[in-house]
């Protein structure tokens, strides 16, 4: 595998770890994948749920809960790391300033499209930029907001596809049409990110996520343009993960069936596993009757069906009764627990397998 270059960041292994939130990617996951040659990615999303048992100020606890991840994780790691933040985000603003003036190396912003990130750098900051895109017009939007606004060229763009977990930016009929491919997206992004190199002189990689599984995954998206792969579910069943082992073990029990498409309160589908606590909110209404946390700016606390920052909460204690865990299309073909570093070197060890293959042909 060639090293992954974002600007004058060098990353050896062009493997990054997906933000999930929440508390399922934070310091511990995130060192331990940097550490191994990857990105490790802290998911910011309701961060301060973990790190304060008062529901009083969320966002000056979510504020302190980034401060004490980032700087964790540069204490358990010289490697490169990033954090996810999701533009709708009530807390949006905070998270990016914050993450910026930690000094962290990639902010990832999707969940809608990031169109006013660039305006909060700072003259001294060397953060990178990177929107989550699902198709080339949503990276040529955004492209040409941010130079018209901020003269400012996203330095990647990730193209995650429709087997993703957690939030999705496709419709819930776009998801249940078999023809929306992941190798398709990336040659749409291309498209753009090859007029964008060309009128700017410089690399603009493109990292694709949703699916992928394995080295010979990798090989493939690699052989077709991309310049790295994210992958999220894979990172859950390995011991660094900050999650609870019951929602490990979710992973590892999970049947292809109970991965179904969802209504989410963010107004995106997601991807999740069904359970009882789905069930009855979708068959009884509302099982949340306030807003503790006004967290996502697109969530309707009159109409939706629950509480996701609870849920989400309660899933990664490991309270399934009150919540539920998201994760993608392939996840049910993860039947082992395992180490970050074991993981690293399954999927090396694929690619190249899948390499001599293809040269033996």
């Amino acid at each position: 595998m060639n090293p992954l270059h974002i600007g004058d960041l060098s990353i050896p292994i062009p493997i990054i770890q997906g933000g999930m939130g929440i508390g399922i990617s934070l310091s511990s996951l995130a060192s331990a994948v940097a550490n191994a040659g990857g990105v490790g990615v802290i998911s910011t999303v309701g961060i301060g749920l973990i790190h304060s048992a008062s529901q009083k100020d969320y966002r000056l606890n979510n504020t302190n809960g980034v401060i004490k991840e980032i700087r964790r994780a540069r204490e358990l790691s010289s490697g490169i790391l990033g954090v996810n933040i999701m533009t709708v985000l009530s807390n949006y603003e905070d998270l990016v300033k914050t993450s910026i003036a930690e000094g962290i190396d990639i902010i990832f912003s999707g969940a809608g499209l990031p169109l006013n990130l660039p305006k909060y750098k700072t003259a001294d900051c060397n953060t990178k930029l990177v929107p989550i895109v699902s198709s080339g017009r949503a990276a040529q939007i955004i492209a040409k907001k941010w130079m018209q606004q901020y003269d400012y060229v996203p330095d990647a763009f990730v193209v995650e596809g429709p087997k993703a977990g957690g939030h999705l930016g496709f419709s819930i009929d776009d998801l249940k049409d078999d023809s929306i491919d992941l190798s398709d997206l990336l040659a749409d992004v291309l498209k753009v990110t090859k007029n964008l190199e060309i009128e700017h002189g410089r690399k603009i990689p493109v990292i694709v996520a949703g699916g992928i599984m394995t080295g010979s995954d990798i090989l493939e998206m690699m052989e077709q343009g991309a310049s790295a792969v994210q992958l999220g579910s894979r990172f859950i069943t390995t011991k660094e993960c900050d999650a609870s082992e019951k929602f490990k073990q979710a992973i590892i029990n999970v049947e292809q069936d109970e991965i179904r498409i969802i209504k989410s309160p963010v107004g995106l589908p997601g991807r999740a596993i069904l359970n009882d606590f789905l069930t009855k909110s979708k068959n009884q209404g509302r099982v949340s009757k306030q807003c503790k946390f006004h967290c996502i700016t697109s969530c309707d606390p009159k109409t939706t069906e629950y509480c996701i920052a609870d849920a989400l909460l309660s899933a990664y204690e490991g309270n399934f009764k009150n919540g539920f865990v998201f994760c993608g299309a392939e996840a049910y073909k993860i039947k082992s627990m395992t180490t970050v570093p074991e993981l690293f070197k399954e999927l090396i060890t694929d690619y190249h397998a899948a390499l001599e293959r293809k040269g033996d042909k």
